[in-house]
C-alpha cells in the first residue's frame, strides 16, 4: 500500500557530525513533525558503515511511512534495500545509474546551474535538488545562487525541483514562489533543540502555501522499504 505523495516535499538531509545515536534521535523526532523523505548523506563513511546506518533508518522510517535516499552510493542504496540514491556531480553518472537501478529506486542529482539540470533531467533523473539558494554554514564562504535561478531552472525541467540551503519558516514563502516542489534541509531541523517543533513548522508552512509547484513531487510513499539486495 502506498500513500498520496505531499505536492510540497519535506526532505531531510543528515549530516555526520552528530554521534550516531544523537543522530538516529533527531532522526525520529524529525519524522514525527512531518518529514516526508530522509537523505542519508556522509561522505567520509566507508561502504560498511554507510550500509549499516542505512539498514537502520530504513527500519525507521519504514515505520513511519517515510522514504530513505542515500547520497552518492547507488551500491550502498541498493543493497540496503533505500528508497532512492542521490547523485553528486562527482557521483556515479545518471544515466549509469538510471539503467543500474532499474526502477527499484528512484534516481536523485544535485545540480547547481542551468545547463547541468537540463542535462540532469534530459539524463533521466527522477528529480533535482538546486542549491545554495541562500547564505548556508554548509558552503561557508560560496556566494548563494539566488531564487532568480531558482525560478529558471524550475520553468526549464519537467521534473520535481527542490530548494536547498539556508531555507527557513522565514523564506520559505518566496522559495515556493517559484514553483518548486518543496525543500530540502539540514540545519534548519538539525541544529534544532527540538527536530519535531522544527520539522512541524516547516511541514505547517508547507502545506499552507497558496503556492503550486510547477512539476509537483508524483512518487507515492512507501508503507513498506524494499528487501535488501541479494549479495
Amino acid at each position: 500500500m502506498k500513500t498520496p505523495a505531499r505536492p510540497h516535499q519535506l526532505h531531510l538531509v543528515t549530516e555526520p557530525r552528530k554521534p550516531a545515536g544523537e543522530l538516529v534521535r533527531a532522526i525520529s523526532l524529525a519524522l514525527g513533525g512531518g518529514v516526508d523523505w530522509v537523505q542519508l548523506r556522509d561522505k567520509s563513511a566507508s561502504a560498511a558503515s554507510l550500509f549499516a546506518q542505512a539498514r537502520q533508518l530504513v527500519t525507521l522510517t519504514g515505520e513511519r511511512n517515510v522514504n530513505l535516499a542515500v547520497n552518492d552510493r547507488l551500491d550502498v542504496a541498493l543493497a540496503a534495500g533505500a528508497d532512492g540514491v542521490h547523485l553528486a556531480a562527482q557521483s556515479l553518472g545518471v544515466p549509469e545509474a538510471v539503467h543500474l537501478a532499474k526502477g527499484r529506486l528512484l534516481v536523485g542529482r544535485s545540480i547547481h546551474g542551468l545547463g547541468e539540470a537540463i542535462q540532469a533531467a534530459a539524463d533521466g533523473a527522477d528529480y533535482l535538488t538546486f542549491g545554495h539558494v541562500f547564505p548556508t554554514s554548509t558552503h561557508p564562504g560560496l556566494p548563494p545562487r539566488g531564487l532568480s535561478e531558482l525560478r529558471a531552472i524550475v520553468q526549464a525541467v519537467d521534473v520535481p525541483v527542490l530548494a536547498i540551503g539556508g531555507i527557513t519558516t522565514d523564506n520559505l514563502d518566496a522559495v515556493l514562489a517559484t514553483g518548486c516542489a518543496g525543500v530540502a534541509v539540514i540545519s534548519a531541523i538539525l541544529s534544532d533543540a527540538d527536530p519535531c517543533r522544527a520539522a512541524a513548522r516547516l511541514r505547517r508552512a508547507l502545506d499552507a502555501s497558496p503556492h503550486q509547484a510547477r512539476t509537483p513531487w508524483r512518487y507515492a510513499q512507501h508503507a513498506a522499504h524494499h528487501q535488501p539486495a541479494a549479495l
